[in-house]
């Protein structure tokens, strides 16, 4: 993630967090990127160094009242559009995310298993996962059925690997080495 992407998502997430505001900041600003991303004419547009502030400054303020953005995220925008960093704008919106998820103690982990858990399961492995990582799970599960048995979990940059395809890996190499 580039530097100025986080340096904005995290002076919003200052912004968002003091005013308690940041569920509904994530999902305008979220919204602004939908907008932004499915518009070609509105990335150049707003890219474009011909156009004026005044004129950008007119766009963005009308896409944020379609959205119901409020004047945290208009200003955010008109900041972001005053520094010529619009291109930026998916990315500071992840950054965003990402920062606030990590400053309200929330940790996304992604679950790969061979086979479908259960409930009971899902349930079990997010609450030993909130132990072991002192956050709030948010689970994302997928199948890999390369994993022969167990599970792979990959939070943040640790990955725990519960799989047999690695303990059979791990068993084949203490046999090789005798």
């Amino acid at each position: 993630m580039k530097s100025a992407s986080l340096q904005y998502a995290n002076a919003l997430a200052d912004i968002a967090l003091e005013q308690g505001a940041a569920e509904p900041a994530g999902k305008q600003l979220e919204s602004f990127g939908a907008a932004y991303a499915q518009s070609a004419e509105l990335r150049t547009f707003l890219a474009s160094p011909a156009v004026s502030l005044e004129a950008k400054h007119a766009v963005i303020e009308k896409i944020a009242a379609r959205i119901g953005a409020s004047k945290i995220i208009r200003n955010f925008l008109f900041v972001i559009a005053d520094h010529r960093r619009t291109q930026r704008i998916p990315e500071i919106i992840s950054a965003f995310q990402q920062v606030l998820r990590e400053r309200q103690g929330v940790a996304e982990a992604e679950i790969s298993s061979a086979v479908e858990l259960t409930a009971a399961q899902k349930k079990d492995l997010a609450l030993t996962l909130a132990r072991l990582t002192g956050k709030k799970i948010e689970p994302k599960y997928s199948l890999d059925p390369a994993l022969l048995g167990g599970a792979v979990v990959r939070i943040g940059d640790t990955i725990y690997d519960g799989s047999l395809r690695s303990r059979l890996n791990e068993m084949r190499a203490r046999l090789a080495a005798e």
